[in-house]
């Protein structure tokens, strides 16, 4: 195994986690709800009255950041190595997942564990122990 030294980041990763960190604490201090992407789109899918203006503004954000940033900071290398057809099948994969597991990685991995929820802890756990597993059937066992 080698580091790909151009790509190794971990300034801009601890930044990013410390940000993602206030955010979520932000959040849950001043709104009383946790910071998970899929308990908030969810909401939009079954409106409660006065709850669809945050989520809303919420997701807004969350679309209008990347496109401020290519603004600012200008278009960045982006490279996928796999079809559409592989990412729609991951992307509807993660969506069963988070039904399943009863919230999403930020919701758990994020704000769970933060509260030092037991449910959280397991989830986390899934999640990172299936994340490992197939990195390593897709680049070790299956890579032939």
């Amino acid at each position: 195994m080698s580091v790909d030294w151009n790509n190794f980041t971990p300034w801009a990763s601890l930044a990013g986690g410390i940000l993602l960190g206030l955010a979520s604490a932000m959040f849950i201090l001043l709104n009383g709800r946790i910071l998970g992407i899929s308990g908030i789109i969810g909401g939009l899918l079954r409106p409660r009255a006065g709850d669809v203006g945050w989520r809303l503004s919420f997701l807004l954000g969350m679309l209008v950041a990347p496109l401020l940033y290519l603004l600012l900071a200008g278009p960045i290398a982006m490279r996928i190595d796999a079809g559409w057809v592989t990412l729609m099948i991951a992307g509807l994969l993660v969506g069963v997942g988070t039904r399943f597991g009863s919230g999403c990685t930020s919701g758990h991995g994020v704000c769970g564990l933060s509260r030092l929820s037991p449910r959280s802890l397991v989830a986390t756990l899934t999640f990172m122990g299936a994340g490992f597993v197939t990195v390593y059937l897709a680049r070790h066992a299956l890579a032939g």
